[in-house]
């Protein structure tokens, strides 16, 4: 290859990781818009201030459920048809649906496009994350999917400032960014891996059901998914559930739930930062993620024993929090280093919507919980139990660092 050869495939390789960031970053944007948005959105719709929990948990199970089937979904499309196309298909689905969020009127109605939204949502980031692991060698792969979560999660900040104006404009501003961030990915190209598999006869591609047909590459699955769960507790329940647990925890002051998700996940970009320079550092992603899962058990104990909260430590305890489930890109990276070529695509983006689908569940615990034990004894029993279960999953999870990713799985 020339120099000049060369120097055009390395802008190609930064321009495709910096328009897997935008994706990510509208992505992130699209997803958390209805936590920030809740209550002012269900009130100003007619809803009673005594439903807006249960209203609210409904609608964003349905977003999470949407999610879930979504991942499977694009994850086949992608390794059938391809990575790029499932960039294109599900923004633009989830553009459009964000549209129609804000013109809604009726809690079920928002539920239903919430719905239609997490499908869309669901494709993003697995195919970004996979095609970048797939473009870059494998000595630096780690470095493009951290940009990628870094500057992605930065999408929570612009949903929060945004929202602060009018709910239903978040909503449109949503949706536009997705179809400005189509035109970008014009001049984005295929995996090259990817490529090589599509011409190889006999090669079964996106075939879902090899994840359940062999014991190994199924207890693979399950922990990569077990491992990613307390993050979304974290921001799912503890810090989206803020109106409820100001009260249980006596805040002196009304904390505004949008300004913690939107301080959470600045700490998270940060936090996904420190997780992937540890990991190049140290050549180990278990040894990071096992840090990391330490350290959110203890932010999480930490802000369910602070009683008499002010908005000021409310916001700092969000950032800490946020800053100890920085290992978002990390555990998705590890997802993608753990299969081969043909189904890499359908892991990579089921791993990550079936833990965000796995809200459902953390959201029906929690609320069987409380009901026994209060809303800050069943914050602790419900951390506990997902910690442990993401620990143990993680010690059956092989190293990946430097793994190489060329290869196909067998049937």
């Amino acid at each position: 290859m020339t120099d000049a050869a060369a120097a055009k495939a390395g802008r190609n390789i930064i321009f495709l990781v910096i328009v897997a960031s935008l994706g990510y970053f509208v992505d992130i944007y699209d997803l958390l818009i209805f936590l920030i948005v809740r209550k002012k959105s269900l009130l100003e719709i007619g809803v009673k201030p005594d439903d807006v929990l249960s209203v609210g948990t409904n609608i964003i199970n349905w977003q999470m459920f949407g999610l879930l089937l979504g991942g499977i979904l694009w994850g086949v499309l992608g390794d059938m048809l391809g990575r790029l196309k499932v960039l294109f298909g599900s923004i633009a689905l989830y553009s459009l649906a964000n549209i129609a969020n804000g013109f809604v009127h009726d809690p079920t109605v928002y539920a239903g496009i919430r719905f239609i939204a997490g499908i869309g949502l669901a494709g993003e980031l697995g195919a970004g994350v996979t095609l970048v692991s797939e473009t870059l060698s494998k000595e630096k792969r780690g470095y493009g999917t951290m940009v990628v979560a870094a500057v992605g999660l930065f999408g929570a900040v612009a949903a929060n400032w945004i929202s602060k104006y009018n709910w239903h404009t978040a909503y449109f501003v949503g949706g536009g960014l997705g179809f400005l961030l189509l035109l970008l990915r014009v001049g984005t190209f295929e995996s090259g891996m990817f490529k090589n598999i599509e011409k190889s006869a006999g090669v079964s591609r996106g075939n879902f059901f090899m994840l359940f047909n062999n014991w190994g590459r199924f207890k693979k699955y399950l922990c990569c998914i077990l491992i990613g769960a307390p993050l979304w507790y974290v921001v799912g329940v503890l810090i989206s559930l803020q109106p409820e647990f100001g009260i249980a925890l006596h805040a002196t002051e009304k904390l505004n739930a949008g300004d913690g998700i939107q301080y959470a996940y600045i700490a998270i970009a940060i936090g996904g930062i420190v997780a992937g320079l540890l990991s190049q550092v140290t050549k180990s992603r278990k040894l990071v993620m096992l840090i990391f899962l330490l350290l959110s058990a203890v932010s999480v104990a930490v802000y369910l024993s602070s009683t008499g909260l002010s908005s000021e430590q409310f916001l700092w305890l969000c950032f800490f929090m946020g800053f100890a489930v920085g290992y978002w890109t990390l555990f998705i990276t590890i997802a993608a280093e753990q299969f081969g070529t043909n189904i890499r695509s359908t892991v990579a983006t089921t791993v990550p919507n079936f833990v965000r689908g796995s809200l459902i569940l953390i959201n029906i615990g929690f609320v069987a919980l409380k009901g026994h034990y209060g809303m800050v004894n069943s914050g602790y029993i419900m951390m506990a139990i997902l910690t442990a279960l993401a620990i143990i999953a993680l010690s059956q999870l092989k190293e990946t660092f430097s793994k190489d990713l060329n290869y196909v799985e067998p049937m």
